[in-house]
């Protein structure tokens, strides 16, 4: 063949190879607006939902003026000013207005942070045994002094989190004391992982307040999910070679043994020896640990450990997706020996998904996910968020007619899910817009 020819056949194969990168190119670039687009719709809307509605029930409804926040609102939106106030409703109130001024800069949130930190510091330490009650009285006096490592991890989270915007060391202190003693007192040292519950002298008890447990329930997956969550924001202020050790540990506790290797759903009880002990698929449970599980590695910043995370995360995500429905909602458990299914829709699965479907986008590029986490909030906000008097309704039936049996605000229901959730839209696409 000439040199001429030759020369001008490869021309026209990289003329063609150029047209097909640059066509790729273009397509991926137009994938990537359309998502970037939809992501921050979601964004914006949330956000709105987030500052006219959820944090403003919270800081003019139960905000009370001589300290602290009020400890109940019921279904019919009645305030009950006498109500006890629990420990895990005042940290997740400190974790959500601390996050709020951290990403939305507004300082009518860090306001009301340090309002909810002061009583926190004030009323719930307990300064002779260390770590937290689980209530106080509308006074402010200890009324359960139950150590629940589920409620303690809660204050280290929030408590981390006040410090992340404030730089307050006591703040930090407190919430390196508690570490300290969840590990001296909860981790067991012969079996690995951590115990419910304890009396006011740390004494172990088998605590019934979280979940339907019953005697031989000994370890639940709900307790070492916030613990994890709690030890990464910890691990973020601190990045303490004991912090990063346990966090690791725990990461690696639900790769082996937490998730089930068969299903793929999180084992939600277990006895001393790791032993399955319950029969539920907790959906709203395994999408939040999917992502709360990325989150903990990524702060670790161990690559292996991350990569192999990210697999079994997603595994996780889509083993949650067997309790989606055609609407685009999440119900919120089965029993999979009876096969019922309890198919309302609560508040904070619905919350969850919509994170756990984006950071799935994030990971795999996949568009479907970001589709998924738009059917949920339309759902959501057509449903669960009451426009009219604020906050988001306990749950709704499969028909959508909203629960005013539970509390709207009470010891369980919070700003935490639900105000998270517009929180890490809001910071994804502030990241995405950053690159």
């Amino acid at each position: 063949m000439p040199l001429n020819s030759y020369l001008s056949g490869m021309k026209k194969i990289a003329l063609t190879l150029l047209v097909l990168i640059c066509s790729i190119l273009l397509f991926a670039q137009k994938q990537m607006t359309e998502d970037s687009y939809l992501l921050q719709k979601l964004a914006i809307e949330t956000k709105e939902n987030l500052t006219t509605n959820i944090l403003p029930f919270w800081s003019e409804r139960m905000f009370d003026t001589s300290g602290g926040f009020y400890g109940r609102m019921d279904g019919n939106d009645q305030l009950d000013i006498d109500a006890q106030r629990g420990g895990i409703l005042n940290a997740r109130i400190l974790w959500t207005f601390s996050s709020a001024y951290r990403i939305l800069g507004d300082s009518a949130w860090l306001s009301m942070a340090t309002h909810a930190r002061n009583y926190i510091i004030q009323h719930f330490i307990d300064r002779r045994h260390g770590g937290t009650f689980r209530s106080v009285d509308a006074a402010g006096n200890p009324v359960d002094k139950l150590k629940q490592t589920y409620s303690q991890a809660f204050f280290i989270y929030a408590l981390t989190e006040y410090y992340r915007v404030t730089g307050d060391e006591e703040s930090l202190g407190e919430a390196k004391k508690i570490f300290a003693l969840i590990e001296h007192y909860c981790y067991d040292k012969q079996n690995n992982g951590y115990f419910e519950a304890f009396d006011q002298e740390w004494k172990r008890v088998n605590d019934q307040l979280i979940g339907e447990k019953s005697e031989q329930d000994t370890k639940g997956m709900n307790t070492h999910l916030h613990l994890m969550e709690a030890y990464t924001n910890l691990y973020r202020v601190w990045p303490d070679k004991m912090v990063a050790a346990r966090l690791r540990n725990l990461i690696r506790l639900f790769l082996e043994r937490l998730i089930d290797p068969q299903t793929r759903h999180l084992v939600v009880f277990t006895n001393d020896q790791w032993e399955k002990t319950s029969d539920i698929n907790s959906y709203g449970h395994d999408i939040e640990a999917s992502w709360l599980l990325d989150e903990a590695a990524t702060v670790l910043g161990d690559t292996e450990l991350k990569n192999k995370v990210e697999e079994i995360s997603l595994h996780v995500l889509q083993a949650a997706c067997e309790g989606l429905q055609p609407d685009g909602s999440l119900i919120y458990e089965k029993d999979i020996v009876t096969g019922h299914s309890d198919t309302d829709r609560h508040w904070w699965p619905q919350a969850e998904a919509i994170v756990g479907f984006t950071n799935a986008w994030k990971l795999t590029g996949d568009k479907g996910y970001l589709l998924k986490a738009k059917r949920c909030w339309e759902y959501t906000n057509r449903t669960l968020v009451d426009h009219q008097h604020g906050e988001w309704y306990y749950s709704v039936s499969e028909q959508g007619v909203p629960n005013r049996q539970s509390d709207k605000a009470g010891f369980w229901k919070c700003p935490y899910h639900n105000g998270r959730m517009c929180l890490e839209l809001i910071e994804r696409v502030a990241q995405l817009s950053a690159h």
